[in-house]
């Protein structure tokens, strides 16, 4: 028979009297580090998801969600594993990339890819050749490469590349 391992999972709503949920799941999490916090509130707000997640849940639940989604989350977590409401992971993407402190952390290692072979002067063709991807696929990319890095240019493109190590 395999071994089983039994986790406890710690459902916390994030907004309590006296003592808030995030307080909370520090000081849980301090007594028993194997716990898992999975948050349970009606806020939507990316402040609150992000401080609970800092405090160490590893899931957000909001209330209104359905039973179905509940024990998502319980068996997501329980392993270890995120969970995010999907109404709340725009918004928690929205403030990572607000607090990011590189902004090449952004991109993805695909982009980045495609990010360096733009600032060594390749042409989209070259680049989808390089890669195996299609031009149309390149230059999505590039697209959401611009959006990302708030650059609107190739220039920009290549000097913030330059500037970030990706070329010489």
């Amino acid at each position: 028979m395999p071994d089983v391992v039994v986790m406890d999972v710690v459902v916390m709503d994030v907004t309590m009297p006296e003592l808030n949920g995030i307080e909370a799941a520090r000081q849980l999490l301090k007594v028993v580090p194997r716990a898992r916090v999975l948050a349970l509130s009606m806020q939507k707000d990316s402040v609150y998801v992000r401080e609970m997640l800092r405090a160490g849940a590893k899931g957000y639940l909001l209330k209104d969600s359905t039973e179905k989604d509940l024990l998502a989350a319980v068996r997501a977590v329980a392993p270890g594993k995120g969970w995010l409401s999907p109404e709340v992971s725009g918004a928690v993407l929205e403030d990572y990339r607000k607090h990011v402190s590189n902004p090449i952390d952004l991109l993805t290692p695909r982009e980045r890819e495609v990010l360096q072979l733009i600032a060594e002067s390749r042409t989209n063709k070259e680049i989808a050749t390089a890669l195996g991807l299609s031009v149309y696929t390149v230059e999505a990319h590039r697209g959401r490469i611009m959006e990302k890095l708030n650059l609107h240019s190739i220039g920009e493109l290549v000097r913030f590349a330059g500037r970030n190590g990706l070329i010489d």
